[in-house]
């Protein structure tokens, strides 16, 4: 049953996801505004991004209920070219960022985001726990009498302190008393109020930065139609594109677990690049899933899209009407907020099950949260992958075994288990021994399979050997493909077409 049809929009979901969505769309304000400054652009930019790329996801988007907006991960490597070459530059490789990620999608290349391995998930997801709690703490400093920032002391630190407690107390114990409301939400409202009617002096989203603005505006990027402009902006847009897919689709994923649907990558990756598109064209900075607040909507009640369309028209309407009021807001609130999506991000089961698992899923979940934590989302992911993809090569490779016997007509008989690879061909080369072997050898194939053109050379490599030996080599149960790209060992294969596999090698189908 599909949880967006108007069947399934009960009152109470209704409410839910139009709470859950207020609450997203407050804890979405410093956010997008610590990012703008990240990226060296005016705050209005990283809000105008976080309202359209939230719009246009949560409603054409593949997984209902995340959020998207102006992340971290991209703000940091949009850095140097704003420096180097002013916001016009990033309005233009935000367009080009949309175009690349629509293409992907269109290529149906979204799912093999499922083959991302468990333990990459795991570090991944440790790793963005962190770095969600660590961006916390930059709130903690202050301007110093040199206009340096320095961390807070004193009765400043312990306000700060007291009213994050505060809110993690509402945020944890009020489901316990009723559900009404999202806990969320309430934290923010009573320690906002609280701070106001109190009159305590703390650090308020005021302080930051301004979100008054008005309507994002139609504007083409102000950059010469020429080749140097694509030269300068396509490698960022490559980079963006890559990183802002990675993160969306491993958000996607995580939110596929934990309601216990499947979402659609592709479609994911159209409605992305569709919302950075139009990003680009009415000044915003550009975007991605949000795992943290994407945590808290589901964590909410709330995976329809209504909720994320409610955050995107809330902060819109935050931005036209509700700005005084939103920097009332004390940051002690939001950051409690964030501090509670980062302990329920982290994966804290698997600090007990990593005991339990083999050393190489250890290793791969550990350096993918550190990568995360020290570099880029991006290159975690990519080298947890590699790892993963090693550590399989290096297991498989041993997994080659074989059986030998001497058959009624004294022919020597291999019988190969397993699969026969890049990394298992060395391994593979030892089981022979043609110098001490009789006239007529067979190597028996029917429980063994030919994975890629490594296996294929090792093989007509093991046809040489038997032949300057001086000995009739017989290869049984081979595929037709295996056939077709065999040389030196080609006239040793025996057809069966009854009882011959049929299956591709990697290097023929890739190609």
């Amino acid at each position: 049953m599909n949880p967006n049809s108007r069947s399934n929009f009960t009152p109470s979901i209704l409410k839910i996801c139009i709470l859950s969505g207020l609450t997203v769309a407050l804890a979405l304000v410093p956010e997008a505004i610590a990012f703008a400054f990240v990226a060296h652009v005016h705050p209005l930019v990283g809000l105008y991004a976080a309202f359209i790329m939230g719009l246009i996801t949560a409603a054409f988007g593949g997984r209902p209920g995340m959020i998207s907006g102006a992340t971290g991960a991209l703000a940091v490597v949009m850095v140097a070219l704003v420096v180097q070459h002013g916001v016009e530059y990033l309005f233009a490789t935000v367009v080009l960022m949309g175009v690349l990620q629509i293409a992907f999608g269109l290529l149906k290349l979204g799912k093999f985001i499922r083959m991302v391995p468990f333990p990459v998930m795991l570090g991944f997801v440790n790793g963005l726990a962190v770095v969600i709690f660590l961006a916390q703490l930059g709130h903690f400093k202050t301007p110093g009498p040199d206009g340096t920032l320095v961390w807070m002391s004193g009765m400043p630190l312990y306000t700060m302190l007291s009213l994050i407690a505060l809110t993690l107390a509402i945020i944890y114990l009020l489901p316990r008393l009723t559900k009404a409301i999202p806990s969320t939400l309430a934290g923010i409202v009573a320690v906002s109020l609280l701070v106001i009617f109190a009159g305590i002096d703390t650090k308020t989203v005021g302080d930051m930065a301004s979100i008054e603005g008005g309507l994002p505006q139609f504007h083409l990027p102000q950059v010469p139609l020429s080749w140097e402009t694509l030269r300068i902006i396509f490698p960022y847009s490559l980079i963006l594109a890559a990183i802002g897919l990675i993160e969306s689709l491993l958000t996607l994923n995580l939110i596929d677990e934990m309601t216990d649907t499947r979402g659609m990558p592709n479609r994911e990756c159209m409605a992305q690049g569709s919302a950075n598109v139009v990003t680009g064209f009415f000044g915003g900075m550009g975007g991605c899933a949000m795992i943290g607040q994407s945590m808290i909507n589901v964590s909410n009640g709330a995976t329809q899209r209504l909720s994320g369309i409610a955050a995107a028209l809330f902060l819109l309407t935050f931005i036209l009407f509700a700005s005084q009021w939103i920097e009332m807001i004390p940051l002690a609130a939001l950051i409690g907020l964030m501090f509670m999506v980062s302990e329920k991000t982290f994966e804290w089961g698997s600090l007990t099950t990593m005991r339990k698992v083999p050393r190489s899923d250890t290793f791969i979940v550990i350096a993918v949260t550190l990568i995360t934590v020290f570099t880029d989302l991006a290159i975690a992911v990519v080298t947890g992958v590699i790892i993963a993809a090693l550590v399989f090569a290096w297991q498989h490779a041993k997994h080659i075994n074989v059986q030998t016997y001497l058959d009624d007509k004294g022919w020597k008989i291999y019988e190969l288990e397993g699969s026969l690879f890049f990394a298992s061909t060395a391994e593979f080369q030892t089981l022979f021994t043609p110098k001490d072997d009789p006239d007529e050898v067979v190597v028996e194939f029917r429980r063994a399979r030919v994975i890629d053109h490594s296996a294929i050379e090792a093989i007509d490599s093991l046809a040489s050997r038997y032949q300057q030996a001086g000995k009739r080599l017989h290869l049984r149960h081979l595929s037709p493909d295996c056939l077709e790209v065999l040389t030196n060992a080609k006239d040793m294969v025996e057809i069966n077409m009854g009882e011959d596999p049929h299956y591709h090698l990697a290097d023929n189908k890739l190609g």
